[in-house]
């Protein structure tokens, strides 16, 4: 079975914690961000990719466009189109001539505009060429004919199309080269370049390219981006599927683990493979077998619990009962006597065994409820000797407190602590020689760093057979030497102890003091707790 202990152990390599990439403490959070990273930076780097590549390709349609059109501007002062004597003027026929004698590539169009802004020329109303489409089918015979008129959204897309020419024309006039993207009559967007046309430095009029393959190139830069929206649409699906494999697959596995074990009753669960990865996945499915074989051991505790207090309870039960049915045959008082002490001694005695029960019973709900907090050891040892000091009688042992640890804080229950401190001390007592002495002394181990508080309590008296060193720990251990008092001790006290000190990451041991010659003089229990702030 799995532990949490197991689990915090595998997390440390050479006595170093091993780094893992988490991304909020979560790796498969950091696993699940990367897949949708990645989908979105392919279509990203896609985009950006083709914005770049049609700019480029606009741009260098553009300068293409400018250099075609020097060419012609040269040509035409060449060819005495543009002349300067008398006065500097353009020549419209021979402009109209040298339009349909020179070679306007396909897709293209150029247009020449005088010094006032005025059309001279255009290559599309010189060529042979028809533009338009294909005529509708014709009306039936006898049918009128209904006046073809544009729509006022075609008038409308006209009259801005040639707005925007008008304006870089103007602009080319001043004498800049312009070059632009717009769209054209037909609603078509036109990559635009118009140079001024000069006789020296005089501008005579304006040379307007147009390329008509703007919505060529863009769908070529759409269909160029569908490969990458598609490996995009494959990520996803990707992380998707790998979601469902890796997280919802396992969970509805652990789902219906957990289902089984409250309808079958099981008191464990477990699924080795789940267990084996290294992911929350796998943490979760550690912690549920954790979580389910510490309840199954708390079931066989609670259950072992409950037959030794029913065996327990039934030993001064029966004693009872045994005194109260000879009770009636005694004949002397001292016989009566000596049996009502006997009956006086099993009542005690099962007062005290219902009362440690009832404390054991009670201590994990206290542990639980009670909220950890800051407690000074030196001050709590030194309240709880003063007490027994305070209340001394003759005949029973002193209880003297010394420490050597000035800063002795842990963090813990300071009512579950004082009980194992005061159950420490009672069993002391009551092993210890009448005017004996038990002492508490509070040491700091700087040597062991995880458990660096070690409190001490010795007494006088005939120590721990050997054996027994580790059994005097479990619940209801009531062997005790001659001479000691029948009925005092319920056997739970050092159990409770144990209880509570490993409740706060301690630990406890019993040993025996010995002296130079190794003879037996008392026992010694020692308890090591973490300072606060160093848990283990």
């Amino acid at each position: 079975m799995a532990s949490v202990t197991a689990t915090a152990k595998a997390e440390i390599e050479d006595g170093r914690p091993r780094r893992r990439f988490r991304f909020g403490g979560s790796r498969l959070g950091g696993f699940i961000l990367a897949l949708n990273l990645l989908s979105l930076l392919i279509l990203f780097g896609g985009a950006l990719a083709l914005n770049e590549w049609q700019r480029g390709l606009i741009e260098a349609r553009q300068e293409s466009l400018s250099v075609q059109a020097k060419l012609l501007a040269n040509v035409l002062g060449e060819l005495g189109i543009t002349q300067g004597e008398p006065y500097p003027m353009l020549d419209p026929g021979a402009a109209g001539l040298w339009l349909r004698d020179n070679f306007i590539p396909e897709g293209q169009r150029a247009r020449l505009y005088d010094q006032d802004g005025l059309l001279v020329s255009d290559s599309f109303a010189v060529t042979d060429a028809i533009p338009g489409e294909a005529l509708p089918p014709a009306n039936p015979a006898g049918t009128a004919l209904a006046p073809s008129e544009p729509s006022p959204r075609e008038t409308a897309r006209v009259k801005r199309a040639n707005a925007e020419l008008s304006a870089e024309v103007e602009r080319a006039l001043q004498g800049e080269p312009q070059a632009d993207i717009r769209r054209n009559e037909n609603g078509d967007r036109v990559v635009s370049v118009s140079l001024p046309v000069r006789h020296v430095q005089q501008v005579l009029g304006v040379l307007t390219l147009e390329a008509g393959d703007v919505d060529e190139t863009l769908a070529a830069q759409r269909r160029a981006l569908t490969p990458f929206a598609l490996v995009a649409l494959a990520v996803n699906l990707l992380s998707a599927l790998v979601l469902h494999l890796f997280v919802a697959r396992p969970v509805m596995r652990l789902s219906a683990a957990a289902d089984q074990v409250r309808l079958q009753r099981a008191r464990a669960i477990s699924l080795p493979d789940l267990e084996d990865r290294k992911d929350e996945i796998g943490d979760l499915a550690r912690a549920l077998e954790s979580m389910t074989d510490t309840l199954s051991t708390r079931m066989d505790a609670i259950e072992r619990f409950a037959a030794d207090v029913s065996h327990e309870i039934k030993n001064p039960l029966t004693s009872i009962r045994s005194a109260l049915e000879t009770l009636p045959l005694v004949k002397t008082d001292e016989q009566r006597a000596r049996l009502t002490n006997l009956l006086q001694q099993d009542v005690r005695r099962l007062d005290r065994l219902i009362t440690d029960i009832s404390n054991a019973s009670r201590l994990d709900a206290e542990l639980s409820r009670d909220r950890p907090r800051l407690i000074d050891l030196n001050e709590l040892l030194g309240d709880i000797v003063a007490v027994y000091e305070g209340g001394q009688k003759p005949g029973e042992a002193m209880v003297r407190f010394a420490s050597t640890a000035e800063a002795a804080r842990v963090l813990g229950r300071d009512i579950p602590l004082g009980q194992v401190f005061r159950n420490l001390i009672d069993n002391a007592r009551s092993f210890s020689p009448a005017d004996g002495e038990v002492r508490v002394r509070l040491e700091r181990d700087d040597s062991r760093p995880d458990l660096p508080l070690r409190i001490r309590v010795e007494d006088d008296g005939p120590g721990i057979p050997a054996e027994n060193l580790e059994t005097v720990f479990e619940r209801f251990y009531t062997s005790r030497p001659k001479g000691t008092a029948f009925g005092a001790n319920s056997g739970l006290g050092l159990s409770i102890v144990r209880q509570i000190v490993d409740a706060h990451g301690g630990r406890v041991h019993a040993e025996n003091r010995v002296d130079a010659d190794g003879q037996v003089v008392g026992a010694r229990f020692e308890v090591l707790l973490p300072l606060a702030g160093r848990r283990p």
